[in-house]
C-alpha cells in the first residue's frame, strides 16, 4: 500500500514538474526580447505559409482547367496545405533560432500546430477514401468530430505529461486471449495499425482511380477493373501488413483459407460465381456504362457495374439489380456495343387505290425531317404484302441516340405521315363486318 502511494505521488510529481517546466521555460522568455524574435518568426512562418499555399492553389486552378478530378483534388487538399506548410516553417524557425536563443513560445505552438496539421490531413485522406458523390455523411461527420476530440485530447496529455503514465496503465491490464494474455495497449495499438492501413489502402485506391479518369483513351471498363483490382490488392497488403505489424503469424491465414473454400463449396457458389463474372465482364468489355442491354425479362440502361451485380435503369426509371453471372451465362442482347444506332419500324395499310410511286418518295423526304431520325442513315419504305384491306406497307428509320426512348420518336415519325395521308386523301382501309340477324317464324 505504501508502495503504491510513493508510485502515485511520483508520477504526479513528473506530471507537475513536466508542465511547469514547460511554463518556467515560457515565463523566463517573457523578459528576453527573444520573445519578440520568436513572435515575429512564427507570425512569419503563418503569414509565408499563407501566401504560399495561396500561390500553389492559383497555379493548378489556371494550369489545368480541363482536369476537374485533378481540380478537384487540390481543392480539397488546399485546406491541408496551409498547416502543413506552417508547421514546416516552424521546423526550421525553431531549428535555427534554437542555436541562438531560448524557443520555449515555438515548441509550445509545434505541438499544437502538429495536431491542427493531422486533424486537416486525416480529414482529407478520410473524405477522399470514402466519399465518392460528393455527399459529406452524417456518420463520417460524426467520425471526424470525434477522431479531433481525440487527437486534442491527446494533446492535453501530452503537456500535461500524462501520456506515459496512461501507456504504461493501459500494458499492464492484461486481457485472456484463448491460452495467451494480451496487455491491453497491444489490443489497441493492432486496432489502430489496421484501421489505418485500410484508411491509407482506400486513400491511394481513391488516387489511383482518380489517375485513371484523367486517362482519355482508356475504356471505362478497363478503368472500372483497374481501380477495383487496385483497391482490393491496396487492401490485401494493408492487412497483411497491419498483421505483421501487431506480430499475428501470417501462417494462421491457412485455417481461414481452408474455412473459405469450405464455404465456397457447401453455398457460395452463386456469390463466387457473380464476383467472377463481374471481372470477367469488365476484362472483356462487353458491357460499359451507358449501354443499352437486353437480358431475361430486364430492358434498361447500364448505370453501374459492380464486382457483383450490375445496375440498369429502365425507361420507366425502375432499376433492376442483376447479378454479373446473368450476363455471362444468359444471351445478353446489347443495343449499344460497336454502334448505337438502332433501326425503328413503323407499318400501315393503305387502299388499292393509292399510288405508291409517289407516296414512297415523300414518306423518306417527310420522315427525314422528323427529329432524331437518323441523317447518316436514310429512311426507306417498303411494300410488305397485299393485304385483305389494301397495301400493307412500312417505313423503317434510324436513331443514334435510344437512350433518349424509342416510342417517343415513333409517335412522331406516326403523326408526320398521317398528316401526309389526310393531306393528299389516301384512305386508310380498315376490316369491315356485316352481322345478319334471322329472325325465327312462329308456328300457327
Amino acid at each position: 500500500m505504501v508502495k503504491d502511494l510513493i508510485a502515485v505521488s511520483s508520477l504526479s510529481m513528473m506530471e507537475t514538474h513536466s508542465l511547469s517546466r514547460l511554463i518556467a521555460e515560457i515565463s523566463a522568455d517573457l523578459g528576453n526580447p527573444g520573445l519578440l524574435i520568436q513572435l515575429l518568426a512564427l507570425m512569419s512562418c503563418f503569414l509565408l505559409a499563407w501566401l504560399l499555399s495561396r500561390s500553389i492553389q492559383r497555379y493548378f486552378a489556371t494550369v489545368d482547367q480541363s482536369s476537374g478530378v485533378l481540380k478537384i483534388g487540390v481543392e480539397s487538399f488546399s485546406r491541408v496545405l496551409w498547416p502543413l506548410l506552417a508547421l514546416v516553417f516552424l521546423f526550421f524557425a525553431k531549428l535555427i533560432l534554437g542555436k541562438f536563443q531560448h524557443t520555449g513560445l515555438l515548441k509550445l505552438f509545434f505541438p499544437i500546430l502538429s495536431s491542427f496539421a493531422l486533424i486537416r490531413f486525416s480529414f482529407y485522406v478520410f473524405r477522399r477514401a470514402f466519399v465518392r458523390d460528393g455527399t459529406v455523411g452524417n456518420a463520417l461527420l460524426l467520425f471526424e468530430k470525434v477522431f479531433a476530440t481525440l487527437v486534442w485530447l491527446a494533446l492535453v496529455l501530452h503537456f500535461t505529461g500524462m501520456w506515459e503514465s496512461i501507456f504504461q496503465a493501459l500494458e499492464e491490464i492484461i486481457l485472456p486471449i484463448g491460452k495467451s494474455k494480451v496487455s491491453l495497449l497491444a489490443v489497441l495499438q493492432g486496432i489502430a495499425s489496421v484501421a489505418l492501413t485500410v484508411v491509407l489502402a482506400l486513400w491511394i485506391s481513391a488516387l489511383l482511380e482518380a489517375r485513371l479518369l484523367l486517362i482519355p483513351n482508356m475504356h471505362s471498363s478497363l478503368r472500372v477493373v483497374l481501380s477495383r483490382l487496385g483497391r482490393a490488392i491496396f487492401i490485401l497488403l494493408a492487412i497483411l501488413i497491419s498483421l505483421s505489424l501487431v506480430g499475428i503469424d501470417l501462417t494462421v491465414l491457412s485455417v481461414f483459407g481452408g474455412a473459405l473454400g469450405v464455404g465456397l463449396g457447401l453455398g457460395l457458389q452463386r456469390i463466387t460465381s457473380s464476383y467472377v463474372s463481374g471481372f470477367i465482364i469488365l476484362f472483356d468489355r462487353s458491357l460499359s456504362i451507358g449501354d443499352l442491354v437486353t437480358v431475361d425479362k430486364f430492358s434498361g440502361s447500364v448505370t453501374q457495374i459492380n464486382t457483383r451485380y450490375t445496375v440498369l435503369k429502365g425507361s420507366d426509371g425502375v432499376e433492376s439489380i442483376i447479378p454479373n453471372e446473368m450476363f455471362v451465362s444468359n444471351p445478353v442482347q446489347n443495343l449499344s456495343l460497336t454502334d448505337r444506332s438502332v433501326v425503328l419500324v413503323t407499318d400501315f395499310t393503305v387502299a388499292y387505290d393509292t399510288d405508291l410511286d409517289s407516296l414512297f418518295p415523300a414518306l423518306v423526304e417527310l420522315v427525314s425531317q422528323v427529329p432524331r431520325v437518323s441523317a447518316n442513315n436514310p429512311p426507306s419504305a417498303y411494300l410488305l404484302r397485299f393485304g385483305a384491306d389494301g397495301f400493307e406497307l412500312r417505313v423503317s428509320f434510324w436513331i443514334e441516340d435510344p437512350e433518349s426512348g424509342r416510342t417517343n420518336v415513333i409517335s412522331d415519325v406516326n403523326r408526320a405521315i398521317l398528316v401526309l395521308i389526310r393531306e393528299r386523301g389516301i384512305e386508310l382501309p380498315f376490316p369491315q363486318r356485316e352481322i345478319t340477324v334471322f329472325q325465327a317464324q312462329a308456328k300457327a
